[in-house]
């Protein structure tokens, strides 16, 4: 089974997609500390890291082009980055997307990375700007249209354990006598 957790920084993807490999005892495969990964090893802030992908597509296309294989070429792991859905197409299995309002992802994002919420804020802002401009830029990828996700849920009204809840019932009452299609995800050039 290849599950994938898509959504904005600070949304509780890494959290959720966590406890969903515990719950399925599943490997967890996540873009973010790949990313994270690639930043260190270059001595770079992800911010920082982030704007030299603005610079450097290769940065992006070789981190998604990676994404890309895992989900083609294995199973039994849930799938976590902003364009898991995307990529994984498909092959996934399920597709959930997670949100929260920016403010709220601002103050997660400054706890955890012990920084100040507004800064942490603008940050994210601004970082989901550029990104939204590279997907669209590189793969024809609109990341506000959720239409390929089989459900969307803010995690600001729910604790994880519920959200958990959710995801796991999802998967457990599917049921594939009664499955009509899940969205297709056509039109997208994945140029790598």
């Amino acid at each position: 089974m290849l599950l994938t957790v898509s959504g904005p920084p600070g949304s509780g993807k890494s959290t959720t997609a966590a406890l969903l490999a515990d719950t399925f005892d599943l490997e967890h495969v996540s873009g973010g500390d790949i990313f994270r990964q690639l930043a260190d090893e270059r001595d770079y802030t992800p911010l920082e890291f982030n704007k030299l992908a603005e610079e450097n597509e290769e940065i992006d296309r070789d981190l998604d082009r990676r994404l890309r294989e895992i989900a083609r070429e294995r199973d039994d792991l849930v799938l976590e980055s902003r364009l898991a859905g995307w990529l994984a197409g498909e092959h996934a299995d399920f597709r959930f997307w997670l949100d929260a309002p920016a403010g709220v992802r601002g103050e997660r994002i400054a706890d955890r990375e012990d920084k100040d919420a507004d800064r942490a804020t603008e940050e994210t802002r601004a970082r989901e700007a550029s990104e939204a401009q590279r997907y669209q830029e590189y793969y024809g990828i609109d990341i506000e249209d959720l239409k390929i996700y089989d459900l969307s849920v803010n995690t600001a009204r729910w604790e994880p354990d519920a959200v958990l809840d959710m995801l796991v019932t999802a998967v457990e009452e599917y049921d594939a006598a009664g499955d009509e299609g899940k969205y297709p995800v056509d039109g997208i050039e994945y140029d790598f």
